[in-house]
């Protein structure tokens, strides 16, 4: 270990090149990192869409990016976005990289970036066939520290390789101008700071997604028991499920739905009262801002992937689930597996009202 670690460290690359959710767990990787060695230039591998995101939030000091759409393409445009990707990155002569992908493009991507300390996990159970292998010279377990939410599995080259883990959780702190940006947005719609509740209807895949029409509901049993407002949040694909909760609900809602980057959805989070919403990239990112977070959840375990970094209760419907999705459900895939469709308003409304008094007073429907 220490002499595959001699030598001072000064630039980092972390090979995250999964979803929203993922990126903000791995800034608490980001931070350790950067507490250890102070100076040192951190550098993610991520799509182009999340770039923004962790460079205007000071979790990197630079992303590296690639086109998805390009990766999932043709043999032929998959190999020259990863050659194009290559040079970019041997370009900064990182003296360690980290593969928290564990893919076989990453960890291939690992071998050629060639860093001196290059950080991956153990094998799989199951032997690797020889263009599999491995290029790790410090390997970490699965997941660290003896935990198994997945936050842990990306601290986990933080125990590899002998760093003392001084931040356990993610933790976003919007820059000033971001701030600037977020209050403005919030003056523009007559939204007053701690005093309204964000809500985002979206996930990537269909099986996380509750019901637009019982969001309604409960936005609706929200606002008349509490006097909060409410703002719809995500991007512009989701427009189709705001469409139906706005065509639903009687409660008059904020939408700001594509009114503003992803990077800035963090300050945003930080003027909101409490998030509510599915099991998300922005449920974990409302967390990471110091947010009271209710998360729904279907399939997958929120002692595994719920909200870290602030007050929260994850709703769940009883397992094993009674399938409610019929041919929609494709099992033991979580994103693919519709539990979430079976989580009642009651619960939900309950759950939300519970963080709310738990984290401080309500607003009274008569204020």
């Amino acid at each position: 270990m220490l002499q595959v670690r001699s030598g001072p460290v000064r630039s980092i690359l972390i090979l995250q090149t999964k979803h929203i959710g993922d990126l903000v767990l791995a800034s608490a990787l980001a931070k350790n990192l950067q507490l250890e060695y102070p100076g040192v230039r951190i550098v993610f591998l991520c799509d182009a869409s999340f770039a923004g995101l962790l460079t205007a939030n000071d979790i990197a000091s630079e992303a590296v990016t690639f086109r998805r759409s390009r990766m999932r393409g043709t043999p032929l445009r998959r190999a020259q976005e990863l050659v194009l990707t290559l040079v970019r990155l041997r370009r900064h002569r990182f003296d360690m990289s980290i593969d928290i992908t564990d893919t076989k493009t990453s960890r291939f991507i690992s071998g050629l970036v060639g860093a001196r300390v290059r950080v991956g996990y153990h094998a799989r159970k199951r032997l690797l066939r020889w263009f599999q292998l491995k290029p790790a010279n410090v390997k970490a377990n699965p997941f660290g520290y003896g935990e198994r939410h997945f936050l842990y599995r990306y601290l986990s080259p933080l125990e590899a390789l002998g760093i003392d883990l001084r931040v356990r959780a993610p933790a976003i702190e919007p820059p000033p101008f971001q701030a600037t940006k977020a209050l403005a947005l919030l003056d523009k719609f007559q939204l007053r700071p701690n005093e309204f509740v964000a809500v985002h209807a979206g996930a990537s895949f269909p099986g996380r997604r509750w019901q637009p029409e019982r969001f309604a509901a409960a936005i609706d049993r929200i606002s008349a028991e509490t006097g909060l407002d409410v703002a719809l949040v995500g991007g512009p694909d989701e427009k189709d499920a705001v469409e139906k909760i706005l065509a639903t609900a009687k409660t008059p809602i904020v939408n700001l739905v594509g009114a503003l980057p992803l990077e800035t959805l963090p300050a945003l989070f930080k003027q909101a009262r409490l998030f509510l919403g599915n099991d998300s990239g922005p449920m974990h990112m409302a967390a990471a801002a110091g947010t009271p977070v209710v998360g729904l959840f279907g399939l997958q375990s929120p002692s595994k992937w719920g909200p870290i970094g602030a007050p929260s209760i994850p709703v769940r419907p009883s397992m094993p689930c009674d399938c409610v999705g019929g041919d929609l459900c494709e099992r033991p895939d979580p994103n693919k597996a519709c539990c979430v469709w079976r989580l009642e308003v009651d619960a939900v409304v309950a759950a939300t009202l519970e963080l709310l008094a738990r984290t401080g007073t309500a607003l009274e429907a008569t204020a």
